[in-house]
């Protein structure tokens, strides 16, 4: 048998277990496993040592693009996910101008192609003007979800009201994703801090009760809707204990940075560049969220990806922008937690493929299976690294996790048979598309 792609010697992640076999690839596909050992390829990979996961995905990256080149663009920003070990990532809508209307949802289709290393879903944002044409703004292709800023967002953007995101709700039937923060509580305590603050009063003034009512607020509607959410970045015990009640219309996102980092610590070591939306918290939090993790209350995690300038990230609190880099670190830190002991491989591989999978309707990814995309990642679980600035290559050019020192780096990352990454180099040419979904 002739293969286009052979992936021989690896150890591979599949649905029912870890097991060494051979991979044959035929038209971006898998089209055997367990590929006899007299089979020729076009090129073949030697994979011993290595585990071979299904391409990693993550599914909450901003990448700025349109907006500003000097900060991230779909090129770097797809470039830093393959280094990083991600096959498919997902685009969030606040841009500037912002992927809002038909229009600019299809102008972003096109100008994705020949700019991306990986596939790509596009959140299309829903706003208090575009409410009656969220149900066919769904269904469009590449689109893998409407995101609402139920808080802290430009006014454009946001839709805060009860009423509002009822209607919103009830247009369309797919799975709705949402960044809960109760925007009338944010405000209200604003007024309590100054300018100038150490940058720990972040999380003072985005406390958790921001959070917690939001999702409440959320989840009632959600019921008496019946519309089927996926909560973005889940940040306090409160919520992913209520969050337990409500699986019937709730999936769960949480962030590698709310599993990794604890404040007050982060907010004295990084200053603004550990200032985010919603807050980096205590310890108590970072345990539920672990707990949530082991008990199955968490669907997916992610980077939230969201370059700012470093100068701007230096500035006094407030004036810092919120957010983080990620989407280069998310699979050498997640790797790393696994090496702690904090998860399963087998469990990463859940959150970061299947679970995305499953929760936005992806298509053909997020599994090795025969007839599946030939997405893998192929990481070492062994190696022992340290992550400098100097690897990342967002034109940003900073990480909050600069100078981690973390065991276990991906190695590979292959996109619908493509390998566009092999040890820290990325290859060819950028051949990334749309991802499909189930409508």
């Amino acid at each position: 048998m002739h293969y286009d792609l052979l992936i021989r010697g690896g150890t591979c992640v599949t649905p029912w277990g870890t097991e060494t076999i051979d991979l044959g690839i035929r038209d971006g596909r898998i089209a055997d496993l367990a590929s006899s050992a007299d089979a020729t390829a076009e090129s073949v990979i030697d994979a011993a040592g290595l585990h071979v996961l299904p391409g990693l995905i993550d599914s909450h990256v901003h990448l700025r693009d349109p907006g500003d080149p000097a900060v991230e663009t779909i090129e770097t920003g797809t470039r830093a996910a393959v280094l990083g070990g991600i096959a498919t990532l997902f685009d969030m809508p606040n841009t500037v101008p912002p992927i809002a209307d038909a229009e600019r949802l299809a102008w972003k289709r096109d100008y994705v192609v020949g700019r991306s290393w990986c596939d790509i879903g596009l959140y299309v944002a829903g706003t208090k003007t575009n409410i009656n044409a969220l149900a066919a703004l769904e269904r469009e292709p590449g689109v893998c979800a409407v995101k609402v800023f139920a808080g802290s967002s430009t006014a454009a953007l946001m839709i805060e009201d009860d009423a509002h995101l009822e209607r919103a709700m009830r247009s369309g039937h797919r799975r709705m994703a949402f960044h809960s923060e109760d925007e009338d509580r944010l405000q209200a305590r604003k007024t309590l801090f100054s300018r100038g603050q150490p940058y720990r009063t972040h999380m003072e003034w985005r406390d958790e009760e921001c959070a917690f009512l939001g999702t409440r607020r959320l989840m009632a509607l959600a019921r008496r809707a019946g519309r089927s959410t996926h909560i973005l970045h889940v940040s306090t015990a409160e919520e992913l204990a209520y969050l337990r009640d409500f699986r019937d219309v709730a999936t769960v996102e949480v962030l590698v940075n709310h599993l990794t980092q604890v404040a007050p610590d982060c907010y004295d070591t990084l200053g603004g560049f550990g200032v985010m939306n919603p807050p980096i918290r205590g310890e108590r939090h970072r345990a539920a969220a672990w707990a949530a993790i082991r008990d199955g209350t968490v669907d997916t995690i992610g980077s939230d990806h969201a370059p700012h300038a470093r100068a701007a990230k230096g500035q006094p609190w407030p004036d810092c922008p919120a957010g983080l880099t990620g989407v280069q670190t998310l699979v050498p830190i997640m790797l790393d937690h696994v090496a702690a002991g904090r998860l399963s491989l087998a469990r990463l591989v859940d959150l970061m493929a299947a679970g995305p999978a499953r929760v936005y309707g992806l298509t053909r990814k997020g599994r090795i299976a025969a007839g599946y995309d030939a997405d893998f990642t192929l990481v070492d679980l062994q190696a022992r690294r340290r992550i400098e600035e100097s690897w990342i290559v967002s034109p940003c050019g900073w990480t909050p996790f600069a100078g981690t020192d973390v065991t276990g780096w991906p190695i590979a990352t292959i996109v619908r048979g493509h390998l566009v990454m092999r040890d820290d180099a990325v290859l060819g040419a950028p051949a990334g598309g749309l991802a499909r979904f189930s409508a």
